[in-house]
């Protein structure tokens, strides 16, 4: 997928262009055919000597947030420099682009704004938005990232300030599925904010007024999609960190109708639904057997349950049966069918039962083999609920899965200490490993970073026309399938971060062939698909020019 091979650009501007700048990589042939002489220092270093420079004055910053600053400095500068250093420092750096950092970053961004990346819309674009978006300076894109920052990960509204969440997630469709950066389009589609802090901050980057919706909040949005099928008709758009109220009403009007999946929903689902696979081999119950307590009702929780409903369909289970294996904790308690303030997506999931609101009688009452944390309450998984769910299980599955870590539900600690070391846990973001009786557990982190790059390559490979939820299962039994006996030993239940372009690749496979046998593929089908997908993985090294 390297769509631009050589710079038509000389000097000063060749140096300042990120896609072809090489720094002190260039050279002496380069130098002297590009105008670079004098501009450089006058030694030419390899791509090596350059990483080692780069991790050398990364590892002296003083916060993650500095070091946040620096790698995006970094990556406006030289691309392939960027994206090789993540590549060789993954489990160092992912938690640095992504959560749990990026959210801080979110939080700082009007006042750490340096160079801005991708395509910012308003309101006072409306009419325009297709003219507008011919400003971008590559013209086949295959990957959109879409936010309007109303619920920034656990951090709520943040407007424009969420930027950062499509530049971080499109970082990693490069990094770890192989997706050429000049294919990918961050977008944020700026409504307004009701974060008061925010507006009344002078450095906020947004238009100053509270968040519109409606119809024409909604006009807006279609204009969007009009606009991407007219301009990048084979573009996978992903929406990404929309509030509850939108997020499933956006899916639902366009998953049919375009190429458009919701991270949030699906990505969080499929990769939780590998969780639960790898948890079964070591319950040794099948999904069926099993009771799913979800934390949070919201949009991660009930994409979740869905996909894990489709997942037991397919193993036997009518859609009854399956649902009821399926309950939800929200705000104010148990959903049960008794109460008369559920909002639409949670009435599938409301079953008849008293209405409980203590967490710890909600487990006594459920006697969960799960319970799954998508609430963003810092906590909610106490000492009495954890040691609780050790009591009804042999190996409780714990999932933690809110982010950044400041709203994670439990610690990796707490999990394994309340339950003896019996929990098969996971988080949303990384917890250090963790000892209990001499016996060394490394937390698996159930981040969607393992699903989306490797459905992204296989949807750009195949050029599918949608994405489909038996892509997404087919993507989660692949996922499931990669964690090794070694890695359970260890208490992963993912493979190590370390080997995620291998993930990612089979994953495409996985999604490419779903495309071609449910007839949603746009080119013929290859040969062998894996070789066809692997040759367009985009690879961060440099190459001479000359």
């Amino acid at each position: 997928m390297n769509t631009l091979e050589r710079p038509n650009l000389t000097g000063v501007e060749l140096l300042h262009n990120p896609v072809f700048n090489k720094g002190t990589s260039f050279t002496e042939k380069e130098r002297d055919v590009f105008r670079l002489r004098g501009l450089l220092p006058p030694r030419v270093n390899s791509q090596e000597q350059q990483v080692a420079r780069a991790l050398e004055s990364l590892r002296r910053k003083d916060s993650d947030l500095e070091r946040y600053i620096f790698l995006m400095a970094l990556q406006d500068r030289d691309e392939k420099l960027f994206y090789r250093l993540i590549l060789d420092h993954l489990e160092e750096l992912v938690p640095i682009i992504y959560t749990p950092t990026v959210g801080r970053a979110c939080q700082e961004y009007g006042h750490i704004f340096r160079r801005p990346r991708g395509i910012f819309i308003s309101l006072e674009d409306a009419g325009q938005v297709a003219s507008l978006l011919c400003n971008w300076p590559y013209k086949d894109v295959r990957v959109i990232v879409v936010t309007d920052g109303e619920r920034i990960l656990g951090l709520g509204d943040l407007g424009a300030d969420g930027m950062g969440i499509p530049v971080g997630k499109l970082s990693l469709y490069t990094a770890c599925g192989g997706i050429d950066p000049t294919l990918c389009l961050p977008v944020t589609i700026d409504v307004g904010t009701n974060n008061e802090e925010l507006l009344r901050d002078p450095l906020y980057i947004g238009r100053g007024h509270h968040r519109v919706c409606g119809p024409v909040y909604d006009t807006l949005i279609n204009e969007f999609i009009e606009a991407i099928q007219g301009l990048f008709p084979h573009a996978l758009i992903q929406f990404e960190d929309f509030g509850n109220r939108n997020a499933f009403r956006l899916l639902a009007e366009y998953r049919n109708k375009v190429c458009a999946f919701n991270d949030d929903i699906q990505g969080t689902a499929a990769v939780v639904m590998a969780g639960l696979h790898t948890a079964a081999r070591l319950t040794r119950k099948s999904l069926a057997e099993q009771r799913y307590l979800f934390f949070g009702a919201g949009e991660a929780g009930t994409g979740i349950a869905d996909l894990l409903v489709e997942e037991m369909k397919r193993g036997g289970l009518s859609e009854k049966a399956a649902r009821g294996c399926c309950w939800f904790v929200d705000s104010k308690g148990l959903v049960v069918s008794s109460r008369h303030d559920l909002a639409e997506h949670k009435l599938r999931y409301a079953h008849h039962h008293p209405f409980v609101a203590d967490p710890r009688s909600i487990i006594e009452a459920v006697q969960p083999a799960a319970i799954i944390g998508v609430s963003g309450q810092p906590g909610i998984f106490s000492e009495n609920v954890l040691k609780r769910m050790g009591e009804l299980n042999e190996r409780p599955i714990i999932f933690a899965l809110s982010n950044p870590t400041s709203k994670s539900e439990c610690t990796a600690e707490a999990a394994y200490r309340c339950t003896a070391g019996r929990a098969i846990f996971a988080s949303g973001s990384p917890f250090d490993p963790v000892v209990i009786d001499g016996q060394k557990f490394i937390p698996s982190q159930g981040n969607n970073v393992y699903i989306f790059p490797g459905i992204g390559l296989g949807i750009v490979a195949s050029e599918s026309r949608r994405v489909t939820d038996k892509m997404l299962l087919a993507a989660a039994r692949t996922l499931a399938a990669e964690v090794t006996e070694t890695d359970l030993a260890e208490g992963r239940i993912y493979p190590p971060l370390a080997r995620i372009r291998e993930v990612s690749l089979k994953i495409a496979v996985a999604v490419a062939n779903e495309a071609y046998d449910q007839g949603l593929a746009a080119v013929p089908r290859p040969p062998n698909i894996a070789s066809y997908i692997r040759a367009q993985v985009f690879e961060p090294q440099y190459t001479e020019y000359v």
